[in-house]
């Protein structure tokens, strides 16, 4: 690995490494590949069957490939060359949007059939890539650059993530589909080759042998029983599955805001660009002196946020409650991944990331299912306060019967923790 500067505190100080150029690279194509297509499948879907439901059912066929097979995923991250599981799963992601562009030509029922057969694919994809991306990360970025290179990798990731929808949904309005898969299959592509330039690190060596099952479970035991990991990954879990409004931003955008694809292009970038205004200004002063009272308070934000968002009906006002609940929300992203790093023993890495995905995708895809579902219910603005309210009360709960979370401090000179 290359010699950090000096001065591993100036805010630019990331970039002064190759390989981290190269994985930033990475993160930000495979980011603008994997936020345009969640964004753009959705919406596609919405247009097909004009059904929450059918929303939902989305949500849920992403989660199962990547609930059941993520753990599977940390242990080979743990196990194997964590970049070729990555070359292997973004060569793999390239042929799905291929795929998908195909697909969108077509018409008739098969078309929704195979959108969602596709989905599943990328799912099993995301189940390897992401701890192994995760771990992979250790291992470009030393130790005195961890927070600097976590809120520049957070930005990089949350600016195409907020860049990928707008520029996929503009081409989706003009030229069609099959078009915007064909750039998202460009995306997958770019990020594939800068995963490529990155010096090849050594395959990880377990300290000890164990078996496979016992194994596995490892980083799921480890985040289970420590005092402050589990609090802050369930807050985030239950925040999100609870308060979760993307999955229904084609609902606002076609039929109540009644904005068409680009104005939906620009909701989902707006939580993103609240995201990347907050990760940036944590370059220069990090959250993570007092972690657990900001992540308290992030969420509580959050919740207030989606409060607001459910009951606008003007396009203003929605944007900037989109935008607020990104920026509450990228508080606890770079808390939450400095908090992974930290806590984290490197043999261990791939299966505590693989545990952290599990939260993140029962949140993310799980909280779309449950949204769509309990919107085709009771309706979508009455679920999406319903998912505000939850929300806070979630914050209370973990103040309350969470104090070592509500303690917790890192040094920022030193990166000691205690609670």
């Amino acid at each position: 690995m290359a010699v950090p500067p000096k001065n591993s505190t100036h805010f630019l100080a990331a970039w002064h490494i190759p390989d981290i150029r190269f994985f930033l690279g990475c993160s930000g194509f495979a980011s603008l590949a994997g936020r345009a297509l969640i964004a753009l499948i959705g919406f596609q879907i919405y247009q097909l069957t004009h059904s929450a439901a059918a929303i939902g059912l989305l949500g849920l066929i992403e989660a199962i490939p990547a609930l059941t097979l993520v753990l599977f995923g940390g242990y080979t991250a743990d196990h194997f060359n964590r970049q070729k599981i990555l070359l292997l799963t973004l060569a793999f992601s390239t042929a799905c949007a291929i795929a998908l562009a195909i697909l969108s030509a077509q018409s008739g029922p098969a078309v929704l059939i195979g959108l969602y057969s596709v989905v599943f694919l990328v799912g099993i994809a995301r189940a390897f890539a992401d701890p192994a991306a995760t771990a992979f990360e250790a291992q470009v970025v030393s130790q005195e650059l961890t927070v600097n290179a976590a809120s520049w990798i957070s930005s990089t990731w949350i600016t195409c993530a907020a860049l990928g929808p707008i520029i996929i949904t503009f081409i989706f309005a003009d030229w069609g589909a099959p078009a915007a898969y064909a750039g998202i299959a460009v995306f997958f592509a770019l990020s594939w080759g800068c995963a490529a330039c990155i010096t090849p690190k050594p395959t990880p060596v377990p300290q000890q042998k164990e078996p496979l099952f016992k194994s596995i479970s490892a980083g799921w035991r480890y985040v289970w029983n420590h005092p402050v990991l589990l609090p802050a990954l369930s807050l985030d879990l239950f925040a999100v599955l609870f308060g979760g409004m993307l999955a229904l931003l084609p609902i606002y955008a076609e039929s109540i805001l009644h904005i068409g694809a680009k104005g939906f292009g620009l909701l989902n970038a707006a939580p993103w660009l609240g995201t990347l205004a907050i990760t940036l200004a944590t370059t220069h002063k990090t959250p993570i002196g007092r972690a657990g009272r900001n992540l308290l308070i992030a969420v509580a934000g959050f919740g207030i946020s989606v409060l607001v968002f459910a009951v606008s009906r003007n396009f203003a006002v929605s944007l900037a409650a989109l935008f607020a609940s990104g920026a509450f929300d990228g508080i606890s992203v770079v808390i939450r991944r400095s908090m992974l790093r930290l806590l984290s023993p490197e043999e261990m890495r791939g299966r505590i990331a693989a545990a952290n995905w599990v939260f993140i995708t029962a949140s993310n895809e799980l909280g779309a299912f449950e949204s769509g579902m309990v919107a085709a219910w009771i309706g979508v603005v009455p679920c999406v306060v319903a998912g505000g309210l939850m929300t806070l009360g979630v914050v209370a709960f973990n103040t309350v019967f969470s104090p070592k979370l509500r303690r917790l401090r890192f040094n920022t000179t030193t990166l000691e923790s205690s609670f």
